[in-house]
């Protein structure tokens, strides 16, 4: 659906994307992660061809971002917490506005997301709070049933109520569409993404199917009948690891059931017990981007 090769975009002499490399396949909600200022906007407004790359390419439902036609943005949903309505039209007009550039509009999907979203037909889109902006722009977005949804940071700003409510309009809508999401708010996108990669610096440090990504992940807590030390040469799946008391704690990224006692009884000696639990997506991230700064492979 979307491919991205050795892509970069300068502006000036800060280089905002830097060989960024990213596939998006069919039918699946791919996040973009990362901070503030990591690359994530630009690399979407590559994609949507409103800026055009220094160097390499990027494509889009086939197609090279900058060769865009009509036919293509016809099926291309698009959200931005930085998108421009005229507003002094109503919400009403504007929807009236949209329908004949798309053929196939659905008006009932469109009265069905007026209802949930609780959006005011009447009301001036320039009288509208943020939220209800950014409502709007989902709106707009879906009923011509597209086949890519792009959403660029649709979280920020929006309180918790708004975000529980854009969140269960879309997931009630993924099956039918590629979603490309970017956003700095892991909790939101946890529930939602089948892919993700992490962008920092203009940089993809990874990417993976996020359900690869859980399994593989696991915080460990090592007790020992002794004081814990942090051991010279532990294995290299091992990261953040931290001594406190008897107890020696890491994240292993190479997490296998089976072969974890051996690992950690090939390590450490007067093991009393071992206690193993899931990891949070903000603390993989965390843990993975220190540990690829580190020069740890992940």
């Amino acid at each position: 659906m979307i491919e991205i090769r050795n892509l970069h975009k300068r502006f000036g002499r800060d280089e905002a994307v830097s060989g960024i490399n990213l596939s998006v396949p069919p039918g699946s909600a791919f996040a973009l992660v990362g901070p503030n200022g990591a690359g994530k906007t630009t690399t979407i407004r590559v994609l949507m061809n409103i800026l055009a790359p220094e160097q390499g390419c990027a494509t889009v439902l086939g197609v090279d971002s900058r060769r865009l036609s009509p036919c293509e943005l016809g099926r291309i949903g698009y959200v931005s917490e930085s998108q421009q309505f005229p507003g002094r039209l109503t919400v009403g007009q504007y929807l009236d506005y949209l329908r004949p550039f798309y053929d196939r509009w659905d008006r009932s999907l469109e009265g069905q997301l007026i209802d949930q979203l609780q959006l005011p037909l009447e009301r001036k889109i320039g009288a509208l709070s943020h939220g209800m902006r950014v409502k709007l722009a989902l709106a707009c977005a879906l009923p011509f049933r597209p086949q890519l949804l792009v959403l660029d940071e649709p979280f920020s700003g929006l309180d918790a109520l708004v975000r529980e409510e854009f969140m269960r309009e879309l997931v009630s809508q993924a099956g039918e569409m590629t979603i490309l999401v970017s956003s700095h708010e892991l909790p939101e996108i946890e529930g939602l993404a089948t892919h993700i990669a992490f962008i920092e610096k203009g940089r993809v440090l990874f990417q993976e199917e996020m359900e690869a990504l859980q399994a593989r992940t696991r915080a460990v807590r090592v007790t020992l009948t002794g004081d814990a030390i942090v051991p010279p040469r532990p294995p290299t799946n091992w990261i953040e690891l931290h001594a406190a008391g008897s107890v020696l704690s890491f994240i292993d990224i190479a997490f296998v059931a089976e072969s974890l006692p051996q690992s950690i009884a090939a390590v450490l000696r007067a093991v009393r017990h071992i206690d193993v639990q899931p990891v949070g997506l903000r603390s993989i991230f965390t843990a993975l981007a220190r540990a690829r700064r580190q020069g740890n492979p992940t």
